[in-house]
């Protein structure tokens, strides 16, 4: 399955200490590691639209990225410009990471991409992602996905301008906890009107239209999906979607270490003042990593949405898409660094999953 990739692409530094430094202090790092931004390695043929400068940064990124099968012909080497890295602080006592990124420059503009480039890349893709960088040159490139019906999924991170414009054009949206916190508070409250995630969630269906799911991770809490449904039947139940997650969440086994996944039936869920969709709910569960096992969380969501990626090209049900992000991104937090953990098809913790 040919997918196509749109966003930054980098090189970290990661530097592992005993504990966060205060003020003026001086820390010893116990690891040191230098290597690129992960996604996964499951067996898609990824094809990347990105900008990196002709740097040493720059070469070391093509290099990596090569070597794990990515096409990256449709990656802009600026002449002269500088490459993104960041400065990536993981903190062994509280299992924290702080990064500190630095972007490249030039950015990636539409100048830069042709039409006939564009179509290239496009060329056998079953699906395009955007990570909401270089939003101007974002929106160009989606518009021109959507011209080719060519669906796409955007990661909604963090509140970036143009990010409203971009999700007026997406298929799948996976966001984070903390977007909700910060976009739907600030951005959208007179828009959403939404008091909580699973507000947010359905608003977010009533508002666009064109989402099929949107799945908001919560990190060592999993995640929650809204998947829309075109069932339509007047005798559908309707519930409260507060009160309804409430009681779906009492299906959850706090006794599993294993990744799970918890369904609803398809029915109306009603959100005071927003309105009511039709769609399910699914409960995604976290790996419970051990503590002894836990090395670095840099990188983890990326993994999760490669993992997205894999399992919508492979027309996975959600009932194990979302367990397979789950492994894939708990994989990952077993070793330093975004790229190093990342499990391939092959992993037998991937087996029961992709059979």
């Amino acid at each position: 399955c040919a997918q196509v990739g749109y966003g930054m692409t980098t090189v970290d530094f990661l530097a592992t200490v005993d504990g966060y430094p205060q003020p003026d202090d001086k820390v010893r790092s116990s690891s040191l590691k230098v290597e690129g931004g992960g996604n996964a390695r499951l067996g898609l043929k990824p094809k990347l639209i990105s900008k990196v400068g002709d740097d040493a940064h720059g070469f070391a990124i093509l290099k990596e990225l090569e070597a794990d099968g990515v096409d990256t012909s449709f990656i802009v080497v600026s002449k002269g410009g500088s490459s993104t890295f960041s400065y990536v602080i993981v903190d062994n006592q509280t299992k924290t990471r702080t990064s500190i990124y630095t972007p490249g420059e030039p950015p990636l503009m539409p100048a830069d991409l042709s039409q006939s480039t564009l179509l290239s890349a496009f060329d056998g893709a079953r699906l395009v992602y955007f990570d909401g960088m270089f939003p101007e040159t974002a929106l160009f490139v989606a518009q021109e996905a959507a011209r080719n019906n060519i669906p796409i999924l955007v990661e909604a991170e963090s509140p970036r301008e143009g990010l409203d414009e971009l999700l007026k054009l997406a298929d799948f949206v996976v966001c984070s906890a903390s977007l909700f916190g910060i976009y739907f508070a600030f951005m959208y409250q007179a828009w959403t009107q939404a008091p909580s995630i699973p507000s947010a969630l359905v608003s977010m269906l009533l508002r666009l239209p064109n989402i099929n799911f949107v799945i908001v991770t919560l990190g060592e809490d999993g995640c929650l999906m809204l998947e829309r449904s075109a069932n339509e039947d007047a005798d559908l139940e309707e519930r409260h979607v507060e009160s309804f997650l409430e009681f779906l969440y009492k299906g959850k086994d706090d006794s599993l270490a294993i990744p799970t996944c918890i369904p609803s039936a398809v029915m109306k869920f009603k959100a005071n003042g927003i309105g009511t969709i039709c769609g399910r709910f699914y409960i995604g569960t976290a790996e419970k990593i051990p503590d002894s096992e836990l090395i670095d969380t840099t990188g983890a969501g990326d993994a999760f949405i490669g993992a997205i990626l894999y399992a919508i090209c492979a027309n996975m049900a959600p009932e194990t898409m979302l367990p397979l992000a789950a492994q894939v991104a708990a994989a990952k937090c077993r070793a330093l660094g975004a790229r190093s953990g990342l499990p391939r098809r092959t992993d037998p913790r991937l087996a029961s999953f992709l059979c």
